[in-house]
Order: structure tokens, then sequence, then C-alpha cells
């Protein structure tokens, strides 16, 4: 069929392993994008190895049940019942038992692949079959038969085909498995799909790499496209052309060095892996290392924010932000120009001051940071440990978590140490509600809504404007007082089911 091609046997050689090499490369990438998005590399390496149990089943039943000698067809059945037999194995075993996926996999490929070369060297049977060891683990490019070229096109087809058709729900089921079931996709059904054709590229790979090899020629090109694209229809086509172009290259060194063209294809696989890997704009190593180059780390950032904010009056000098921060005089310097990029942070005759966005981000870590101290006081830590501890805290930025820190402690006034806690600046700048009990003494505010609340006094109403008093002895009750000059307490609950709005701040010097 293919001999129609050539000029000389010598091209129609060439022109069938070109081909060959091309529908191979095409659907191992294709499949192996899938692959490595759903993390089913090591799925891909059972299957590979089970294919020795597959072939070795198809001799022996075309043989000892027909009475025929095995061919493509038989084959490449008995290797596809193989691979589902070993997919089917290994997730019984992750469903019934505390075994994890990755443990199942190496045990039942290494189990199954020593099953056929059990039967391929039991002398009784091994005369029925006639399996080629060595061209089964490093492949045979340059023995592609007609029938198999067909094979490999019937594959091709079925297999581009399926990923064609069902290539939003396999899209959708590789991202987020649990929305494509809770929107009705049937997951499961497209996991066996996918399974079915990767099995079927893992055995047409065989014929071309070898069984072993074949792994790499599913996930090597389709790694390289991954860190090149972000979009999947994208990825497979550049996953297409590394597989291409990288099985062209490797066969035309295996011509030119007298080697196996398997290992050689792989080869050239992983040496464009490699190459991609250190130059890939966005993921590459390089480009990861000038990111880090030029990025100033954010604890960094924040402590030289804290160092400028403790200097007051007297302003920040470079020795003491480095004395503080602990890095070189270029990391600091480019902390600076971040910061004053920012608008946090601004140069006075030779030295540092924070503008007023700077001073708000300042008090925003020094809250958090006697938050945290007051916390791991009171929770035990030792002394000794709660300062450093605190320090590495305050620089998670989950306002949330700080806000239910200050709730749950109560609102302290003070930290262990007896300073001042910072009140919430940016929440009370902002215009937005807020919780009566996150305010201190001075601010006039207006309710603008109530929770319920059993122990929330009814003279507090919506639109009442209140003045907030000094906390209680005790620090567990807030006083307020009305226009009229009426004073009442609010424990806590009360205080906070009272939102309200800052229109005013009395806080009288003292």
């Amino acid at each position: 069929m293919f001999e129609e091609f050539s000029l000389t046997p010598e091209w129609a050689l060439s022109v069938r392993t070109l081909i060959a090499l091309t529908l191979v490369s095409t659907v191992c990438s294709v499949i192996g994008c899938l692959v490595i998005l759903r993390r089913m590399s090591f799925l891909a390496d059972a299957l590979a190895h089970s294919m020795l149990a597959g072939v070795v089943g198809g001799y022996l039943i075309m043989k000892l049940v027909f009475g025929v000698e095995a061919s493509a067809p038989g084959m490449l059945l008995g290797a596809l019942i193989a691979g589902f037999l070993t997919v089917a194995t290994i997730g019984f075993i992750t469903r019934v038992s505390r075994i994890k996926q990755d443990t199942a996999i190496g045990i039942m490929y290494t189990g199954i692949f020593a099953l056929g070369g059990f039967f391929a060297s039991y002398k009784p049977l091994s005369q029925h079959i006639q399996v080629d060891l060595y061209h089964f683990v490093v492949g045979s490019v340059l023995s592609v038969t007609d029938t198999d070229m067909w094979m490999l096109v019937g594959v091709t087809i079925i297999v581009l085909a399926s990923v064609v058709f069902f290539f939003r729900q396999l899209k959708l089921t590789s991202f987020d498995p649990v929305m494509a079931a809770a929107i009705g996709i049937p997951v499961v059904a497209l996991d066996y799909l996918l399974t079915a054709c990767a099995s079927l590229v893992v055995v047409s790979g065989v014929t071309i790499v070898g069984v072993v090899l074949v792994v790499a020629l599913v996930i090597t090109p389709a790694a390289s496209a991954y860190l090149l694209q972000d979009r999947l229809h994208r990825m497979m086509w550049v996953a297409v052309l590394f597989g291409i172009v990288s099985s062209w290259i490797g066969y035309g060194l295996a011509a030119f060095a007298g080697v196996a063209p398997g290992p050689a294809i792989v080869i050239v696989n992983t040496a464009a892996f490699i190459l991609t890997l250190t130059l890939s704009p966005r993921y590459g190593l390089i480009a990861d290392w000038w990111r880090r180059r030029k990025t100033v780390p954010q604890i960094m950032t924040e402590d030289v924010l804290l160092v400028a904010f403790r200097a007051k009056p007297a302003l920040a000098t470079r020795q003491a932000m480095l004395e503080a921060i602990g890095g070189s005089a270029g990391q600091l310097r480019k902390t600076l120009k971040l910061l004053q990029d920012k608008r946090w942070l601004e140069p006075f005759d030779g030295r540092w001051q924070l503008t007023e966005e700077g001073n708000m981000e300042a008090q925003r870590l020094l809250r958090a940071h006697r938050l945290w101290e007051t916390y791991l006081d009171q929770v035990g830590m030792p002394a000794e440990r709660v300062h450093e501890t605190a320090e590495r805290l305050e620089h998670v930025h989950d306002e949330s978590a700080v806000d239910y820190l200050d709730d749950k402690l109560g609102h302290p006034l003070v930290d262990p140490h007896g300073s001042e806690i910072p009140e919430d600046v940016q929440r009370l700048q902002s215009g937005e509600g807020i919780k009566l009990s996150f305010l201190r003494e001075g601010y006039r505010v207006q309710v603008v809504r109530l929770l319920p609340c059993e122990s929330r006094t009814s003279k507090i109403t919506q639109g009442l404007v209140l003045s907030v008093g000094s906390r209680t002895d005790d620090h567990e009750h807030w006083r307020v007082c009305t226009e009229d000059q009426t004073w009442f307490d609010l424990d806590h609950k009360a205080a906070d089911s009272v939102e309200v709005r800052v229109v005013g701040y009395l806080r009288p010097s003292s």
C-alpha cells in the first residue's frame, strides 16, 4: 500500500517511518495533555507495562483457542483488555483500602508486567509466543508493516474524533470534576473514555518506541507545551508540534548515529523539554530567576514600613532600616524604590518618612502583630517565643482572620507588654459601616443597622447619634452616650449587634 509513494525501497522505508512517527506523535501528544492535566502520568506508565501481559495473552488465546497465529488486531485486543484490567484493579484497590493511587499503580503495573514475562518465558507456553522482547522494550520503527500502519491510522482517527467530539466535557472534567458532575456531565464515563483512548495510544506507540519509552512520548511533549500555554486547545497544538518535530529529529539522529530510533526519539523529546523548562518566557527557570531577582519580598517591605512607623517623630535612616531587615544594601534600595512607587514612603532631608497611606498600612501591620501577641500569650506560649512568632504571623494578609482574632479576644486595648493596639484605621477611614465594638473612646457615630440581640437596650434605635466613651474597668463593656447626655453600657454581644457609621471624632486630648 505505502510503497506507491516511493521511488526506491529506501525511500519507501523513510516515508512509512515518517508517517508512522507523525501519527503516533500526534495522538500521544493530544492524549498526553489530558493525562498530565489530570495527573495520570503514572497511570500511562502502568498501561504501558501491562501491554506485555496483553500481547502474551493475545498470542496464547489466538493460538490455543482459535488455532491461528496472532495478528496485530489480536494483540491490540489483548493489550486493551490488559490495560482495562490494570486500571480497574488500581481503582478497586484505591476505593476499598487505605492504599493511595500511586502505591496501587506501582504494585499493579509491576505485577502485571511480571505476569507477562512469566508466561513468555514458561517453556510449555513460550513455544506458542513469538514476542521479540528487545523490540518490545525499545521499539522497531523500521519494521512497521502495512497492517501496523492501518492500525495506527485507525487509532489516530478514533482518538482524535473522541477528543474533538467530547472536548468541552473532557476540558471541564480535567479542570473541575466536581462542577462537571454537578451540572450533569458523566464524569465516570469520560474517565473510561480517556482510559480507552490512552490504552489505544500506548499500544500504538509500543510499535514505534517500545513499551518502556512510549510513556515519554505521551508525557514529554505535553509537559513542554504545558510550560508554554495556559489554554488547553493551544497546549494540544504545541504538544503535537513538539512531538512530531522531536520524533523526526530523533529518527534522523538514529539514522546518523546507527542506534535504535526509539531511545533517540525520547532523548530529543527530553532535550526539548529541558530547553523549554529553561527558556519558557513565563514558567522557565531563567524567567523565574529574573522575577525573583526583581521581586522584593513582602516581609522586607513590611519590616521597612514598621521601622519608619516606630521611628516617629524622628525620621528613619537607611542604617536603621538595614539593621532591621537584615538584608543587603541592594535589597534595601529596591525595597525603598518599591515603597516610594506605592506612595507609602517618601524621602525627606536624607531620611525617610511615611505618607498618609504608608502610615495606615504600618498601623495595620502593627495591629496584627500586637493582636497575635495577645492571642499567643493567652494560649500559653512561652514569653520568649511570643514576639518572634507574632512577627511571622503579622505578614499573613488575611484581614478577616485578624478581625476574627480581635473579636474573640474581646477587642483588647493593649498587648501583653502594655503597648497600645492600634485601631483598624483603614476601616474607620473607609466611611463604611463598622461594628460599635471596634470603636474606642472619642468617636461620634450614627446607628445604621441593628442586629437581633437580647442584651441590647431598647434605647438604641436606627438613626440614633451616639458618642463612644471609655471602656469599663473590666474592659468588657462599652459606654455610650446619646445627644441628651444619657449614658448606658453595652456588653460585647450588644456592641457587636450595633452597626454604625463614624460622623465625627471627639476624643479629648489628655
